[in-house]
Order: C-alpha cells, then structure tokens, then sequence
C-alpha cells in the first residue's frame, strides 16, 4: 500500500501510509472513527492442561502478577510476567480459554526471550506451553466506530462483547475466529486472529478497510499506534516497563496482586513496597518550544539532573507536546516543573495527570 517501512523487534513493519494516511491523519482516524492496524508481530503463547492442583491455572498463576482465578472462561486482563527482582520480562494479556486453558498476548520484541522463560518457568506444572505466535494474523479494529465496521462482517453480536471480553464466532466466512475487545489505543475497538496464510489475511485486511469506508477508516501503522498508547499514558517495553523497572515505580500496581499468594518476582516486590520509591513515572507536558523525546533528560529547577524521558511526542489529539518520565516522587506532583534537555538548551515543563487523553463515554 505504499506504506513507509521501518525495522521494528526484527519485524518489517509500516511506520505510516501514504495519504490521505500519515501519522496524524490515521491517529485521528483512530480517535474520531476508526483505523485498522496489522498487529500480527506480536507473539502468543498457549498454556494448557492439568487440573485444579497444579494445571494451567497454577502455572499461569505463577508467572504473572494479576490474579488470574479472577477471570471466567471468555474474560481478559492486563498483567505482566516478573523476573525474582520484581521487574519486568514483559506487560502480557492473558486470556481465559478455559477453567485450565490460557492465551498469553506478548510483545514482539521479546517474544524469544518470552517464550523461554514461559516454557522453563511452568516446569514442575501440570501444563503444556506452545508458542502460536506464528498462527495467527492479528488485526486491531480501534476506535469509536470499531464496533460498526467489525459488524458487518462477523456472526457475532458485539454489543454484547464487554470490554476486556472475547468470544469466538465468524469473520469474513472464517470459522472459529477468537474476537477480542481489547487494544492499545485509549479507545474501544477489537483484536481479531485469523489464520496467518498471506491470501487469507490480504482479503480479511481488505475487507475491513471496505467495511469501514463509511467511517473513514484508515489503515493506521507505528507512528499512529504510538502516539495513541503515549496519549492514553499506555506502557511500553524498554521505555516505561523494562527489566530495571517495578511495578511500583510504573504505576502498575491496580495490576499487581501481591495478596494472591506466590508468583515469580513477589517478595521482591514486597520488599519494595515496603520502602521509599526512589522514582515514579510522571506526566509531563511542556510549557517551552520544544519536544521532549524519549532518553531526554530531565533537571530540576536547580540543575540537578533527576530523571529522564521514557516516551514523548506531540499530541495530535491535544495539540500540546507531551511526555511520560521517570522523576523522583517528591517531584513528580502535579503542577511542579522540570526541565527537559532538547538538543543541549533546557526546556521547561509541568508534571500533568496522566493519562492525558481518556475517551468520552458512550
């Protein structure tokens, strides 16, 4: 389609499209109707088997953070998979399949190191790990008209698809089609996986984009994907997630369920919570010309140097230059000000709420 390549986790990947597609046409896409992104890079692990004592569950309970015994069969959640130190190998969604059936969503990226730390870490559990990563063409369907564009070519009652839900049913013919309410953009939208053959996903991806042509879809690529995640204050590996980072520090402690019983990376965890943060993730939005991007480095009004930049962009939703970074806690209120380092002249910004953008409800 003309699309603008880059490498990305050893993917080819479309940074954006050519018009009427470009980063900002497609991210207001996205928030205004609806874009479509291909999201097959990202990896898929399957853990399944046993029982109740020592099956699926257990093993999914002990290599990731939330509480996984929360979730009925069709349920989602957000969680992430812990080294001993409590930091990251990387931000997950598992999927229920069933009482003693998982589908762990992973990032591209890391899927190598992914995949083997799964498989040597349910050993000893009643459980078989496969990496289906290579099975699936993985499409995003995002934003407020998502749901329209998705109806019409699926069997499936959508509204009655909760947020954080997934189902099964038919997607352009294709039977057995997992449809799954869940994204990484701040607004509503689906994640459909068809098989991976090339002549299959070409006519799905087309037939999404005919489906939304009444909406103004756009097929959306990196850029989009970015700033959308970045706006909705949406972790990403290596930036605000990594393996030198906890929980704590990423504001991921609603997902954290320390109380559950053991998983990997928990009495780290304890151990932190019980001590002073020596830095926390902040908002920042800048009051100076200028865009704070991502390893910047931060100062205090004084010159000390006191974090850095994790992600940043202009925001096309806000109009504003925005940031994520990390910043000692009794900097980090909202309201005080730091100064960004930009191409060696310090600019000034304000810590913000984050997320910056939250989607209106309908």
């Amino acid at each position: 389609m003309g699309a603008k390549m880059v490498n990305f986790g050893g993917w080819d990947m479309p940074v954006e499209y050519p018009p009427p597609g470009g980063l900002v046409a497609e991210h207001k896409a996205v928030r205004a109707g609806a874009g479509v992104f291909d999201v097959s890079h990202m990896g898929d692990i399957r853990v399944s088997g046993g029982s109740s004592n020592g099956g699926a569950l257990a093993a999914v309970q002990h290599i990731t953070m939330n509480d996984a015994s929360r979730l009925a069969p069709g349920q989602a959640q957000y969680s992430a998979m812990l080294y001993p130190e409590g930091t990251f190998v990387d931000d997950v969604i598992v999927h229920r399949l069933g009482a003693e059936d998982f589908l762990i969503v992973i990032n591209a990226g890391t899927r190598g190191k992914d995949v083997a730390w799964v498989q040597e870490n349910t050993k000893g559990f009643d459980c078989t790990v496969n990496d289906l990563s290579d099975r699936y063409t993985q499409l995003a369907i995002q934003g407020p008209r998502a749901a329209a564009v998705l109806q019409k070519l699926t069997d499936v009652d959508l509204a009655a698809v909760r947020n954080y839900w997934f189902t099964h049913g038919t997607v352009c013919g294709l039977a057995n089609v997992l449809i799954a309410r869940t994204g990484y953009t701040g607004e509503d939208g689906f994640e459909i996986y068809i098989p991976s053959d090339e002549p299959t996903s070409a006519r799905v991806w087309q037939a999404v984009l005919e489906a939304g042509r009444e909406f103004g879809i756009l097929p959306c690529g990196l850029g989009a994907r970015n700033t959308l995640r970045l706006e909705a204050a949406l972790p990403l590996y290596g930036h605000e997630i990594s393996e030198k980072i906890n929980a704590w520090e990423a504001r991921l402690d609603r997902f954290c369920a320390i109380d559950k019983g053991d998983f990997a990376g928990r009495d780290a965890l304890k151990r932190a919570k019980d001590g002073p943060l020596s830095r926390t993730l902040a908002g920042i939005e800048m009051i100076d010309r200028g865009i704070a991007r991502d390893g910047y480095p931060c100062f205090s009004d004084s010159g000390e140097r006191i974090g850095e930049v994790t992600s940043g962009s202009p925001s096309p939703t806000l109009g504003k230059n925005i940031a994520m970074a990390y910043l000692p806690p009794a900097m980090a209120g909202i309201g005080s000000t730091v100064h960004v380092e930009i191409r060696g002249q310090k600019a000034k910004a304000r810590v913000v709420p984050i997320p910056f953008y939250k989607r209106a409800k309908r």
